[in-house]
């Protein structure tokens, strides 16, 4: 029994943390964020002698009265700089545009739109770890479990169903370096660079920066509002198709079992997992499967949208910047993931099928060129011949590879090897068998990364590492944010005493 090195309490905290910043960051809105950075502008302008602090409390007013009008219901909810400001100047008089000092719709906006980017990134991350989370899980308990593998669709060698998962949850855990990787890029804050190329305002980015909760401001002032905004969702859809790739894959190579009279996995019945056919009373469709593959067909059309939108335009231009539609983007690799987390959780593995399919065809024959290379020294080529020749002997008599006499095995060989040897199959009759032995092939491997259990323990702790890590990193970011915004808010609420 390998040891579970699982982090229940972790997870469930993680799981917690993560809700609760799904659901603010679902009000995180562009006119959110307009009024944060509105409201950081106040604070930090003061504080710096760009606000003259005997206005101060009236343009703190301003900025309050109109978010507060913009979280009633029905009320005005504005998503951009010029159709924000004249709200302000109602609420405040034209004195309130003090605070548009240094400031312009160009590095708001892109503030906004990274800072909108960032809350997706890492709800998507969240559901990420979730699904490798599932994926390890259902690994881990089918370590022993012994299927066919496929490859060009065609049944290839026989391998752990636990070993196969690791391998997804590897490309899943190349999905997470990248979206780590790209975060890095993404938190960062233009304020304070105005349209291209600076102001003569001594504005202080960094506090500005700290405020909304970005790591870091981007550094050059025409980089910041004129590439930065559209180098971020070309990246972030690349990763998008990436994932959708990734399950894909999974889907469709369990739906190839659903194309079998017996298959040796399927869909619990039920729940939402699949249906009756409305004329064929003996099928069970498996709707999870299908709406999962075209949630994931989605994604990549919408990983493409950037790019597209990108190709041949001058810097500035706003075409690939849209909020709405890249944040949809990102939104899509997240549900195409809560799919296959659904998918994981309704798999029912039939191991005794499995191995019945695994004696229904000769999966485990390249083993016999393997052992008599590696024992006996045969050359590889003469043994496949061997083995090939074995294989379409069976195939043409029907025969299963744990029924193949032995005494036919022998006169193949004799002939596979004619000109080249004249000692007989090497091999004894126990030999024979356990060579063709699936479960057998699974233990007795030796690669590092291979499907034996001691590589299997090893694997699954690195991924219980690397998931924990993950983890760690969401909270630590979803956190850094939170307590950025609450601080403003703090810092803000100040101004307002003063009135």
């Amino acid at each position: 029994m390998l040891k579970s090195t699982v982090f229940p309490t972790a997870l469930l905290l993680l799981a917690h943390a993560g809700s609760t910043f799904a659901q603010q960051a679902e009000n995180r809105d562009a006119f959110y964020w307009i009024g944060q950075i509105n409201k950081a502008s106040a604070v930090i302008n003061t504080d710096e002698g760009l606000l003259d602090k005997s206005l101060s409390p009236k343009v703190a007013a301003g900025i309050a009265t109109v978010l507060e009008q913009g979280n009633q219901a029905g009320g005005k909810r504005p998503s951009t700089v010029i159709t924000f400001e004249p709200l302000l100047i109602k609420a405040a008089g034209p004195e309130v545009t003090l605070i548009h000092a240094g400031r312009s719709s160009q590095d708001m906006l892109s503030t906004v739109r990274a800072a909108e980017l960032r809350d997706e990134a890492l709800n998507l991350a969240e559901q990420l770890n979730r699904t490798s989370i599932a994926l390890v899980g259902l690994a881990r308990k089918n370590v022993g479990t012994i299927v066919p593998n496929y490859t060009n669709g065609v049944a290839a060698q026989p391998n752990s169903y636990g070993h196969y998962l690791l391998g997804h949850a590897a490309g899943l855990e190349r999905d997470a370096q990248r979206l780590r990787e790209a975060y890095a890029r993404l938190d960062r804050s233009a304020m304070g660079t105005t349209v291209l190329n600076g102001t003569s305002w001594p504005l202080n980015r960094k506090r500005m920066a700290d405020y909304l909760g970005f790591s870091a401001i981007v550094d050059n002032a025409y980089d910041a509002a004129q590439f930065s905004p559209v180098d971020a969702p070309v990246e972030m859809g690349s990763i998008v198709a990436s994932i959708a790739l990734h399950t894909g894959s999974f889907v469709e190579d369990v739906m190839t079992q659903y194309a079998q009279p017996r298959p040796w996995m399927l869909l619990q019945e039920g729940g939402g997992n699949t249906y009756v056919s409305s004329a064929m009373p003996q099928k069970r469709n498996p709707g999870l499967l299908n709406s999962t593959r075209q949630t994931a067909s989605t994604a990549i059309t919408l990983s493409m949208g950037p790019l597209i939108r990108a190709h041949n335009i001058p810097p500035g231009m706003s075409d690939a910047k849209d909020g709405r539609a890249n944040g949809e983007m990102l939104r899509s690799a997240t549900s195409t993931l809560q799919g296959w987390e659904k998918v994981l959780k309704a798999l029912v593995i039939n191991p005794e099928r499995a191995l019945e399919e695994l004696d229904s065809d000769w999966t485990a024959s390249q083993e016999l060129a393997d052992v008599l290379m590696r024992k006996y020294k045969l050359p590889f080529r003469i043994g496949h011949h061997f083995a090939s020749e074995l294989v379409d002997y069976a195939k043409s008599k029907n025969i299963k590879p744990s029924a193949f006499p032995y005494a036919e095995a022998k006169r193949i060989y004799a002939e596979a090897v004619h000109g080249y040897s004249t000692d007989p199959l090497p091999m004894s009759e126990d030999e024979f068998r356990a060579t063709l032995d699936p479960v057998a092939i699974i233990k007795h491997r030796t690669t590092v990364g291979g499907p034996q259990p001691v590589e299997m323990e090893r694997m699954l702790g690195a991924a219980d590492q690397n998931l924990a890590q993950q983890g760690e990193w969401i909270k630590a970011n979803r956190t850094r944010i939170d307590s950025s915004l609450a601080r403003l808010d703090n810092d803000f609420a100040k101004l307002l005493k003063n009135r």
